[in-house]
């Protein structure tokens, strides 16, 4: 499948993600959490790259027209654990 994401600043660690898959397009308004963040170890500048290692974490193992039209940060740590946190990391230090 492919895909494209377009991922917009919208203030307030709010972003609006654009999500383009085989069947059209979806909208997510993704919350980057300052805890989540914090759990990174990444600069709060950082802040988009981790919205958009996200969504490629997600979209790894979901289909995109699956992601909800509002994601926290908080819940995707709380129901991936561990593992998202450790592979997001990774990914951003290694970007």
């Amino acid at each position: 499948m492919s895909e494209q994401f377009q991922i917009e600043p919208m203030g307030d660690h709010d972003y609006l993600v654009r999500a383009r898959y085989s069947g059209g397009v979806i909208e997510s308004r993704f919350q980057a959490s300052p805890d989540v963040v914090g759990l990174l170890d990444v600069a709060e500048d950082d802040e988009q790259r981790v919205i958009e290692e996200t969504v490629l974490y997600l979209s790894e193992r979901q289909p995109v027209m699956d992601i909800p039209p509002l994601v926290d940060l908080d819940d995707v740590a709380a129901a991936y654990g561990d593992q998202y946190i450790d592979e997001v990391s990774r990914r951003l230090k290694h970007a």
